[in-house]
């Protein structure tokens, strides 16, 4: 009934608008059709792709993956939020309520602004509202500190779809994540309120205006904080970053990132429902990890602290796992040869593990190196399918 209901809604509304001004309204109304309803048109000549797979399936996995990290985030936000009250150990209604409160802004935020964008340029081009925006929608406040300010995010999402993507032409055409693109812009342009201990946890209570922002130091900044030669993990099991905290994820940082254990939850839903690349992912881990271990063996006195964190730690803080995860393997900036995921993931784990190690004014470097991987991506399926190509030729003559 419902169904029949929103189908004569969005019929009498195309027959509304129909040779008016309003007309250039049709990419939102298509949009909300195809969100709400399954599609009532299919492709009458071939080729037929046989494959359950479209994109909104595909944006809709992708959110359904990331709905444990959301969920934890929320929960960890308000937590965070009321312990700094100093009201004693908060509820988990009480700590998921006031993460709702907190982070339920941001998401609006995002959507609504970044919605506007691609209505706006969607009605200019006159083409559909493509789905992808789903998915850059919810990744991007899942990035952020839950500190920052509203307008800021606002400003941020505007530049990731608006330079990102829509300047190139939209979802496909891109070159760069737009998600990671807006936090990158928001990173330089306000690093006062996107890094730094006092960022990450506060005390926000609703219908006032008083924001009382309480220091709490995160492990990367507490690692590059670390006196040289000092033992990195005793000082980490000492400030409550014991390896169970670290996989629960139960300390301050970024909404999404904190939990290893909820993000691979939803990477094990990405890769069962075979919409991530494990080759991109495992070669992420990899690299961070065999890069870790080459830092721990030549590590020295005289080096930076970083060198004598433990290799796992690395994939464990930060934002290392949710980038490997749900970052790197964004099918429309990574490659798209096999040989060429391999390449792509193991050298952003490289990268981001030489940032965090040797910068150490910047001990995050996941998001810096997936960026810079997505401009050497085309590069890489470029030169491998030109290597095929010319061993074919050979194997042919």
């Amino acid at each position: 009934m419902i169904v029949n209901w929103l189908e004569s809604l969005f019929s009498y509304v195309r027959k509304t608008v129909k040779d008016t001004k309003l007309a250039k309204l049709n990419p939102l109304i298509d949009a909300l059709d195809a969100l709400l309803l399954s599609l009532d048109h299919n492709t009458k000549k071939g080729p037929h792709i046989r494959d359950g797979m479209d994109l909104k399936r595909f944006m809709s996995i992708v959110i359904i993956a990331l709905l444990p990290c959301l969920l934890f985030g929320i929960y960890n936000t308000g937590f965070n939020s009321l312990l700094s009250k100093g009201e004693g150990a908060p509820t988990l209604l009480c700590s998921f309520w006031q993460g709702i409160l907190i982070v339920g802004p941001l998401i609006l935020v995002s959507y609504i602004v970044g919605g506007f964008w691609e209505v706006v340029f969607a009605s200019v081009r006159k083409h559909e509202i493509n789905e992808g925006f789903l998915v850059s929608g919810m990744l991007f406040p899942l990035i952020l500190p839950p500190t920052i300010p509203l307008w800021q995010a606002a400003v941020g999402i505007s530049f990731g779809v608006v330079i990102g993507k829509e300047v190139f032409g939209g979802v496909g055409m891109n070159i760069l994540n737009p998600a990671l693109l807006a936090r990158c812009f928001l990173f330089f342009t306000y690093p006062g309120d996107m890094s730094g201990d006092s960022v990450w946890t506060h005390s926000w209570q609703l219908f006032s205006s008083n924001a009382d922002v309480i220091s709490s130091a995160t492990p990367l900044s507490l690692v590059a904080a670390s006196d040289v030669g000092s033992n990195i993990v005793t000082a980490l099991h000492n400030a409550g970053f014991s390896l169970k905290t670290l996989l629960m994820g139960g300390y301050a940082g970024s909404i999404g990132e904190t939990s290893f254990l909820a993000i691979m939850i939803g990477a094990i839903i990405l890769l069962i429902a075979k919409v991530a690349s494990y080759r991109t992912m495992i070669g992420v881990f990899l690299g961070g990890y065999l890069t870790g271990l080459f830092l721990n063996f030549l590590a020295v006195p005289a080096f930076p602290t970083f060198m004598y964190l433990p290799a796992h730690y690395h994939l464990l803080v930060g934002g290392f796992a949710f980038g490997a995860v749900f970052m790197a393997t964004d099918p429309v900036t990574s490659p798209s040869t096999y040989t060429g995921k391999w390449i792509y993931g193991i050298l952003i784990g490289m990268l981001a593990v030489l940032i965090r190690v040797f910068n150490p004014a910047y001990p995050e470097g996941m998001m810096l190196a997936i960026l810079f991987m997505n401009l050497f991506a085309p590069l890489f399926d470029y030169y491998i399918v030109k290597s095929k190509k010319a061993r074919r030729l050979q194997r042919a003559t």
